[in-house]
């Protein structure tokens, strides 16, 4: 957990994967997402795909933020084959985090040993990759979520990711199973989809024990800090006194 009396805005942008996603994303957005990504220290830039990976990698040279995208993004209903075809050609184009849309459509028809078997084709795929898989939990019930989870952990990846923020946010209750489900297990979580006021909302998911972000807003969040601060919702930070 963050402990946000020793924690300054450039430190806390390792806590955000920062996310240029649009359908109608251009060239130019992406290039300036990557600027901005290391202007704000964030720990990787993500696209809705591979297709960027390239530019990514080319403006992030030089820089700690990781290349990374976003694999059976945002349906996650593709076949594992198609899949790790993705996540193959990802690490081929130098993406170092990944993240993987799980097949919940396959999770809520009970068939637990296909998606089993998704995740473990990921994680062989993605190499020494940061992994991180997406469960858009609006869309599930509490014991999918918890069955999701154990799946996860099972195989040994690196996260558990809320949503794609593509569709309705996590709730606080949601996220707060996830982390009783993952507790005592490796897997750290991430939390994307915070809806507004995107700020109070993803503090208050960082005070509950989130590790990573992922926003396309985290310029705005790490800028809101000192107001964070000011009005109490966080501790001020005592290497300034």
């Amino acid at each position: 957990m963050i402990d946000f009396s020793h924690i300054n805005k450039w430190e806390l942008g390792k806590h955000f994967d920062y996310s240029v996603l649009p359908k109608d994303t251009t060239e130019r957005a992406i290039r300036q997402g990557c600027r901005d990504a290391i202007a704000y220290n964030c720990a990787a830039l993500y696209a809705a795909s591979t297709y960027w990976a390239p530019v990514i990698a080319e403006e992030l040279a030089g820089s700690d933020v990781r290349v990374a995208a976003a694999i059976g993004f945002p349906f996650g209903s593709a076949s594992s084959p198609v899949k790790v075809c993705e996540v193959e050609e990802a690490v081929r184009l130098g993406c170092t985090a990944i993240d993987l849309t799980m097949n919940i459509g396959a999770l809520k028809s009970g068939r637990v040993d296909d998606v089993r078997r998704e995740l473990r084709d990921f994680k062989a795929a993605a190499g020494d990759a940061i992994t991180k898989v997406i469960l858009d939990t609006a869309f599930l019930t509490d014991p999918e979520i918890v069955t999701a989870c154990e799946l996860i952990a099972e195989v040994g990846l690196d996260y558990a990711k809320t949503a794609s923020g593509q569709f309705e946010g996590p709730s606080l209750e949601q996220f707060l199973l996830m982390k009783q489900t993952l507790a005592g297990t490796p897997v750290k979580l991430k939390v994307a989809g915070v809806k507004f006021p995107r700020p109070q909302n993803a503090y208050t998911f960082l005070l509950a024990g989130a590790d990573l972000i992922g926003t396309r807003a985290a310029p705005e969040i790490i800028d809101a800090l000192p107001t964070m601060r000011a009005i109490g919702l966080l501790p001020a930070d005592v290497r300034e006194g």
